[in-house]
């Protein structure tokens, strides 16, 4: 990808801080980096200008769950032109970083997926921060759509696999009632991030994978043993202690009241917003296929001839205005759950997920109704979206 090498401002915009919402700042922007946060009055008249119309001006989305978008899944073709396809489908809506994620394959797909990781980044294909892989290594009871004869235990292969490096952040979900503490521990020594999902775990067995090395959690409340009166389960744990919990906050996979009463509950807030998207987003297409089921689309959600939920038609710009419409939250912290917190959980937070000097410029300005009016990725913007709309 290449960066942009001339200097220019972004004036007339309301430019999200880390303590809310400036008005008079102009962001400079030069070789892919913020170089500049000066009043607008400051910069010089021969500085190339865009003017950003009074609009609301965030660091970009950074989305750490998506399968698919713009009509393709990145389990049918893990390939560089999948994840590019994924990256421009969500650009769309403001998502200026993400990891495609894959869901559970066996040991050749995830291979591939991984190698068409690593040429995409080596590409310089926008976006892209690393792969996720959700699953194999889950629970049967708690598997939802995965596919049951893809599920099974880690072994040699496999950790060499996921620890293989050059594939940027690599996550993994995985059921810690799957695996010993010890492999979690070699794959944090990897530099794998890993996050419990999919998981029937006692609230035990998570206090013991949290000091080996799990720092998030997969789409809280869905498909994980829930919180109960003498069980506190893998939601309770996660309550309880301070890992990174993905939500998706889309009325349908988690109801607005439960995730209003878990943001209240936590000391570390650590929450970031996640589409688990599907290859719907960006697509107006009713069905779609899932490792030989046929998945609908219907009422904002996705799912299989069960009823049972199978991913979601969510992108990230209606995640965050969800969060400030469902649960009352104000734009700065929604702001923060779709950048800075899903930054630092990858260990980027030094490079995005901000708007300051230094950071890369990585950027979307909303419209008053939450639409992405432009996006830049290192300072390269994407153009006016008219068909986000």
């Amino acid at each position: 990808m290449t960066r942009t090498t001339t200097a220019r401002a972004l004036v007339n915009a309301r430019v999200m801080m880390r303590d809310g919402l400036q008005d008079g700042l102009a962001v400079v922007i030069e070789q892919g980096r913020i170089t500049a946060l000066v009043p607008a009055a400051d910069v010089p008249a021969t500085l190339p200008q865009t003017d950003c119309g009074a609009q609301v001006l965030l660091p970009g989305f950074i989305d750490v769950q998506v399968n698919g978008g713009g009509g393709v899944l990145f389990n049918d073709a893990p390939d560089v032109e999948t994840i590019a396809a994924i990256g421009a489908a969500h650009r769309r809506f403001g998502t200026t970083g993400f990891l495609p994620t894959l869901i559970s394959d066996d040991l050749p797909t995830i291979a591939r997926a991984i190698e068409a990781t690593r040429a995409a980044i080596a590409a310089g294909v926008p976006g892209v921060l690393g792969i996720h892989v959700e699953g194999p290594f889950i629970s049967m009871e708690r598997r939802g759509v995965h596919d049951p004869a893809r599920i099974r235990k880690i072994d040699e292969a496999a950790l060499a696999l996921l620890t293989s490096p050059g594939a940027g952040k690599v996550l993994l979900t995985l059921a810690p009632e799957m695996v010993d503490d010890a492999v979690i521990r070699r794959l944090r020594a990897a530099g794998v991030i890993i996050a419990a999902g999919h998981s029937n775990a006692t609230c035990a067995r998570m206090q013991t994978a949290f000091v080996a090395g799990v720092s998030g959690i997969t789409h809280l409340f869905n498909a994980m043993s829930p919180l109960e009166s003498r069980e506190p389960g893998v939601v309770g744990a996660a309550l309880a202690g301070d890992p990174w919990c993905g939500i998706i906050v889309d009325g349908r996979h988690v109801d607005p009241v439960t995730l209003r009463i878990a943001l209240a509950a936590r000391r570390n807030a650590r929450f970031m917003l996640v589409t688990d998207a599907m290859p719907c987003v960006g697509r107006s297409e009713p069905t779609f296929e899932l490792q030989g089921k046929t998945i609908e689309v219907r009422d904002g959600a996705c799912y299989d001839h069960c009823g049972r939920l199978a991913g979601s038609n969510l992108d990230m710009a209606a995640a965050v205005r969800n969060t400030v419409e469902m649960l009352g939250l104000d734009l700065a912290t929604a702001s923060a759950m779709a950048s800075a917190e899903p930054a630092d959980f990858l260990g980027l937070g030094h490079d995005l997920g901000h708007i300051a000097q230094g950071a890369r410029a990585d950027l979307v300005l909303l419209d008053p109704s939450f639409a992405v009016v432009e996006s830049w990725i290192d300072g390269v913007p994407a153009g006016t979206f008219e068909d986000a709309r």
